[in-house]
């Protein structure tokens, strides 16, 4: 094992890991992963993110809409979970997406959520370069503001997602470890905005 370890601190596998099960309850229960965004499903545009970003394997996790979304949306070369308790909260989607990857042989996961079209795959591809090992944590930040996508070392994940509940997600968790996370500025090439309700519909093209 000893002899794999320069290797993964150099070329780590950074698996993606899309929020996308959110109901959308502030925008008259229209899911957001099914929101147009330059004409095609806005979902389409967090997996490019991610995908252009450097990210693989890439995991969706779908809720509300699950069907539709599936019917709807291209996601095409990623693996897909539905959460059947999506009302709970984005905590039981991060466990969800966490648990999927359990048995994979990725390094760290990278985490977007699907309502934050400003966020692009040249954020992604920064925070992923802050991987050094599997204990790693990362965060863009804008203006000096921790924000999304986060990177997650391997080793992390158990506890992540033991804390992970509610509509917290990890927040809890990069709370107590804010002195572990490392910072990647990421404002001169996203924002990082959310799609909430009716008048956040404006940045959407």
């Amino acid at each position: 094992m000893a002899t794999d370890t320069p290797r993964r601190a150099e070329n780590p596998k950074v698996a993606g890991v899309l929020l996308a099960a959110g109901g959308g309850r502030r925008l008259g229960g229209r899911p957001k992963a099914l929101l147009e965004h330059r004409g095609r499903p806005l979902i389409e545009h967090a997996v490019r993110s991610l995908r252009n970003g450097g990210c693989g394997p890439l995991h969706v996790v779908l809720g509300a809409a699950a069907e539709e979304v599936r019917a709807r949306a291209d996601l095409t070369g990623c693996a897909v979970s539905v959460n059947p308790g999506w009302k709970e909260g984005m905590g039981s989607s991060l466990r969800l997406g966490l648990a999927a990857l359990a048995a994979t042989d990725a390094d760290a996961a990278l985490v977007l959520l699907v309502d934050q079209p400003g966020i692009g795959a040249e954020a992604v591809a920064r925070v992923r370069l802050a991987y050094r090992s599997r204990a790693s944590l990362a965060a863009a930040s804008y203006g000096g503001e921790r924000s999304h996508p986060v990177l997650f070392g391997s080793d992390r994940w158990t506890d992540i997602a033991a804390a992970a509940v509610g509509d917290r997600g990890a927040r809890t968790y990069l709370r107590e470890h804010r002195d572990a996370i490392a910072l990647v500025e990421c404002s001169d090439v996203a924002e990082a905005y959310d799609i909430d309700t009716s008048r956040d519909l404006k940045h959407l093209e």
